[in-house]
């Protein structure tokens, strides 16, 4: 199963390993690939379908895009809290048209139809932010490729790397990206309550993974490798992607306050969010039980 953008959910119980193709879940995969404890689904229609499954408890775990779980938490989409920090990078979203269309700039999407993957996604809250960039406002729309190919919108957002095998049938014509780090991972209450421990060792574990794929040598060979072998990606897309992504070099389960702080703060002025009436309470944001607030 492909995921739009390798958006991830996991049971972490003792059940068989599923891998996604998406290059940020490199050392997810490798971790994954060594413990069969951890399960990972695919999420095919980004966060909003996370949203349903961890609503239905039919996942404990996810990492997905930061401002859409932050969006998540505030409108109660469903029951979670950060549980720890997964890419410290941002994400650059490319801003792709149909091959034939007559839009070549960003500032020529004011006033029309952005395509998105599904209500509460990342494609959604980051049209929304496009739109305070450039100074104004709007989204809606499904099948995104074939969309902006038939008529139904006039471009959609997706990663860059994830979007390029397909300039096919598209058009870059800019990007956009967050003003923070990019993915964050979430926790159901009932996993937190009931298997703090292993949850805790999932993290543990995680960290661990992730120092082993980040290093400075692997990024040379090994994880270059592991990505080109896994994804397909032609070795110039890989080391671009290197060259620009993060990780965290402590461990996961610290969680950075400035970055809920900004991403509430964009997310406010993009009309995403309102803040109540008493302000935003950080801590509400994060399982402090497991995560470490810096």
């Amino acid at each position: 199963m492909v995921s739009a953008l390798g958006f991830l959910a996991s049971r972490v119980s003792l059940t068989p390993v599923f891998t996604v193709p998406e290059h940020f879940s490199s050392p997810l995969l490798q971790l994954a690939a060594k413990d069969s404890s951890i399960e990972l689904v695919s999420c095919p229609s980004g966060t909003g379908q996370i949203m349903s499954a961890l609503k239905a408890g039919e996942i404990d775990l996810s990492i997905a895009l930061t401002e859409a779980l932050i969006a998540g938490i505030v409108k109660k989409t469903a029951d979670y809290k950060i549980v720890g920090t997964y890419v410290t990078s941002p994400l650059n979203w490319a801003v792709s048209v149909g091959k034939e269309s007559k839009y070549q700039t960003i500032a020529d999407l004011k006033g029309e139809k952005i395509g998105i993957s599904r209500i509460g996604s990342g494609s959604q809250v980051m049209a929304s932010y496009m739109a305070l960039t450039q100074g104004w406002v709007d989204a809606a729309g499904k099948n995104l490729r074939d969309g902006v190919n038939d008529g139904r919108a006039a471009a959609f957002m997706w990663e860059h790397f994830t979007t390029k095998p397909f300039l096919s049938e598209l058009r870059f014509i800019g990007h956009v990206p967050t003003p923070w780090a990019s993915w964050m991972i979430v926790a159901s209450p009932s996993l937190v309550s009931s298997r703090a421990e292993q949850l805790k060792k999932f993290l543990a574990d995680l960290s661990e993974s992730i120092h082993a794929f980040d290093d400075a040598e692997a990024r040379k060979s090994s994880s270059k490798e592991f990505i080109k072998g896994h994804f397909g990606y032609p070795e110039e897309d890989v080391q671009a992607w290197l060259d620009q992504v993060s990780y965290p070099k402590v461990g996961v389960e610290v969680v950075e306050k400035s970055t809920i702080e900004q991403t509430l703060k964009t997310l406010e002025a993009a009309g995403v969010l309102e803040a109540p009436a008493g302000g935003w309470k950080i801590d509400d944001f994060v399982e402090t039980s497991v995560a470490t607030l810096a």
